[in-house]
Formats: C-alpha cells, sequence, structure tokens
C-alpha cells in the first residue's frame, strides 16, 4: 500500500543532513548526557532575545484581550507594520519603499515558499551558488521548478559569477543569493553583486516573463570585523528581498518573515499582488500576528552579536590547533571547513566517535567539506578542542 506519492517518499529518503546530524545528537545526549557531547549541527540561535522583548510582550499582552486583538489580519500583514517595515527596508535596502512594496510572511522559509507558488511554472530552472540551503531545492520543486547548483569559488565561496551567466537558460526564473551565506560565511562583495544584477538586466531585455535576483538575508546582521553587507535592491529593479528575525533577534520560533519586491519593476503591484494570495491559500493565511507586532516594536535590535563573534573567534582557534582547513567566516554564525580526506561525510563519522557533531558538506551540494554552527556556549565549543585534535591526528596517521 502506498501511501505518499514517490516523490515525496523520495524526498523522505533523502532528507535533510541537518535534520539526520540533529537526531543523531539526541541518540547520543541520551546515551553518554548531554555534556559529553559537542553539537554544532543545528543552527538554532540561542542568544537570548533583547532585553526589550520583555516590554514587547508585555504591551501586546495588554493589547491581545481587545476584540481581534489576536484575530485574522490582512493577508499581507498588519498595516502599521508593513510601514514600519518599509521604513526599515527603506533604510537597509537604500531604496524608498513604502508599506505596498512589503508582504510579512511566516519567516523567511515561507516568503520563499510564496514566491515560487507566484511565478515559477513546471519546469522553470532556478539558479543558486552551491554550497547552498538545501531546502532550496525543495521549495522550489513543489511546484516543478528544477534547482540548478552553480559551485563557488573556494576557499572564499565567492559566487562564480561566469559559471552562473553559463547556466542560465530560457527556463531559468531566479537566481537566489545567500548572504551572508549559510554554510560558509561568505559576504557576498559589491563588484560580484554587480555583474549578477547586470546578468538579470540584459537576460531581461528580451524576455516576456523575467528572470528574478531574489536575496535571501536572514543573516544580514551577522557581519565581523567591519565588513558591509551589500544593498541588493539597488543593483536592479528585478530584485527582490527576503528575510526573517529569527536569527536577528532570536525569534526562530515565532516563524516571522518578510518579502519585499523593488518599487520600479514592471508589473510589481501583480507580484505582490501574487505573493499576497500565495500566502493565504499555501495556508500561512497571514503571518503570526504576536511576530509581526514584536518584529515592529524590536526593528531596531539585534542580539548581542559580540556573543556570536566570540565564538567565531574561539572556534577558529580550536580548529587551527587541531590542523582543521578553514576560510574566517565573514558572516553568520557557521565555519565550512575542509574535510581532510575527499569523502567528507568519512569525516564526519570520525567527529561522531569523539561525540562531536557536524554536517557534511554534501548536504549543502558541495562535497568535500563540513558545516559547524556556532550558535552553541562556548563551553561546548572548548570542550570539543581534544576530539578535533584526535580525529584529526588519526587522519595524519593513516
Amino acid at each position: 500500500m502506498q501511501t505518499v506519492t514517490s516523490e515525496m517518499k523520495d524526498s523522505m529518503a533523502s532528507s535533510s543532513w541537518i535534520r539526520k546530524m540533529f537526531e543523531k545528537g539526541m541518540e547520543l545526549k541520551k546515551e553518554f548526557g548531554a555534556d559529553a557531547v559537542c553539537d554544532f549541527s543545528l543552527g538554532n540561535p540561542d542568544v537570548p532575545p533583547p532585553p526589550a522583548t520583555r516590554d514587547a510582550l508585555e504591551e501586546i499582552a495588554a493589547g491581545a484581550v481587545r476584540p481581534l486583538g489576536l484575530g485574522y489580519c490582512p493577508n499581507a500583514g498588519l498595516p502599521d507594520v508593513r510601514g514600519k517595515m518599509a521604513a526599515y527596508l527603506s533604510a537597509q535596502q537604500e531604496t524608498l519603499l513604502a508599506a505596498k512594496d512589503v508582504v510579512m510572511t511566516t519567516g523567511a522559509a515561507g516568503a520563499l515558499v510564496s514566491f515560487f507558488r507566484a511565478v515559477v511554472e513546471p519546469g522553470d530552472e532556478i539558479i543558486t551558488p552551491a554550497p547552498y540551503f538545501v531546502e532550496y531545492g525543495a521549495y522550489c520543486g513543489h511546484f516543478g521548478g528544477v534547482l540548478r547548483p552553480v559551485p563557488s569559488l573556494p576557499p572564499s565561496f565567492r559566487p562564480d559569477v561566469d559559471a552562473i551567466a553559463a547556466a542560465i537558460t530560457g527556463r531559468t526564473r531566479a537566481i537566489i543569493i545567500n548572504s551572508p551565506n549559510n554554510p560558509t560565511g561568505c559576504i557576498y562583495g559589491i563588484e560580484d553583486l554587480r555583474r549578477i544584477a547586470a546578468l538579470v538586466d540584459k537576460v531581461n531585455e528580451n524576455r516576456e516573463r523575467p528572470l528574478f535576483l531574489l536575496s535571501d538575508e536572514p543573516y544580514r546582521a551577522f557581519a565581523y570585523d567591519g565588513v558591509q553587507v551589500p544593498a541588493v535592491l539597488p543593483l536592479t529593479r528585478y530584485a527582490c528581498v527576503l528575510g526573517s528575525f529569527s536569527k536577528t533577534l532570536s525569534l526562530a520560533g515565532e516563524r516571522i518573515g518578510y518579502f519585499l519586491a523593488h518599487p520600479e519593476m514592471p508589473d510589481q503591484s501583480s507580484l505582490v499582488a501574487a505573493v499576497t494570495l500565495t500566502n493565504r491559500t499555501l495556508g500561512f493565511v497571514n503571518a503570526p500576528v504576536i511576530g509581526q507586532r514584536l518584529a515592529a516594536a524590536l526593528v531596531d535590535e539585534t542580539v548581542d552579536l559580540e556573543i556570536y563573534d566570540r565564538r567565531r573567534k574561539l572556534m577558529a582557534k580550536v580548529l587551527s590547533d587541531a590542523g582543521v582547513e578553514f576560510e574566517m567566516p565573514k558572516g553568520a554564525f557557521y565555519f565550512f571547513v575542509k574535510s581532510p580526506v575527499s569523502d567528507d561525510s568519512v569525516f564526519v563519522d570520525a567527529l561522531l566517535k569523539e561525540r562531536i557533531l557536524a554536517v557534511p558538506g554534501k548536504g549543502f551540494g558541495f562535497a568535500g567539506y563540513v558545516r559547524l554552527s556556532c550558535s552553541v556556549d562556548e563551553s561546548i565549543i572548548e570542550r570539543s578542542a581534544g576530539g578535533f585534535k584526535r580525529a584529526m591526528a588519526a587522519f595524519r596517521q593513516n
């Protein structure tokens, strides 16, 4: 008896390596105790939300007891929240935006899925630099889209713009960029972004169905060493930007994000209306009202980014002392380290023997590397030092 589709069976069989390792971590913690396991598998932001969150929640609670205080709202979001977000994103994106340009979504994932439902037809192709967030393929694939990863340029993992240009076909519907990048921590430079935007504009000179530049920015606030994250919206009128407050405010469980389209995009109002409709018909209906209120109240706040920076530097020392090869991440909170053997799953298994959990690069479409998340306490990073040294020493002996 076949209870699910063949496509879903295939997806379940090759389910996310991130989740597989997270579940393995749960097993190890149960067997050996949580303090004996160093779990770098999941990017679950653990730094507390900003202190102002308490006051914001108290104010939301006071208003919640009014009629419709927590009721349905317009599918694109609460009007005052959209206005607040438009003002905030205008400064961030160096482009004047209005409330009508912004749709509040159920996280960045909800924004992506709603966008793909609005624009993708079966057989359309979505280009993204690899390594990439693994669920991009599922998000577009639900509607017949095909993800076309294009390898980036190690060790920095900046996008290979020439390869992206060569990958564009008549069916290419969007190019997704993710900067600061998960899993590499790379922040794309302005020149590379300008070249990608120029490709989009060139292609659209002869297109009836436009090619979109889609910038996925949930880690925008996580930039270190004075590095700036360039604004994408000024580079092409075919740009869309989406993001969330899961990481910047440690509100991952509240599932609140946004989608915006360049105000000068041809037929922009139709795209925003379509994303608003798909936001509803995919079952989201509207973004969580409490999350919207929190995002609006805390939009100028972030978690304590110094904590993540200290962890980044400590992880760099632990890895360097163990002889692990890596490029220092400029953003996000991950390390994408080179495996000492070509099969990255072999390295992951060696780390597991030391009760260290990592995710193989093949899970992000780029084999030969391993991702480590720094959204863990410094004590866990310090405790992992001996395990990394022993695992690397074993490879050197062999």
